[in-house]
């Protein structure tokens, strides 16, 4: 079994003209809409995590040791 679209068909939608618009005073036909959050957001910790912490130390590491590299290699 087939699920039915989400949209009605076009072809037999009253009110809708040809190039999709509606004519004014005319409402659009409904349509599955989906608003706002389903479950509250959980609250995040207010502290940073071991492992970002350790990744942004090694990245600045790697940096820190290029930099140096370039410095030595143009003097």
């Amino acid at each position: 079994m087939t699920a039915s679209p989400p949209d009605p068909d076009p072809a037999r939608t009253p009110d809708l003209e040809p190039s999709g618009s509606v004519p004014p005073g005319a409402t659009p036909p409904e349509s599955a809409q989906t608003s706002g959050l389903s479950a509250p957001e959980p609250r995040t910790s207010k502290h940073r995590p071991v492992t970002g912490v350790a990744t942004l130390m090694a990245v600045a590491a790697i940096v820190a040791i290029f930099v140096v590299l370039v410095v030595a290699l143009v003097l």
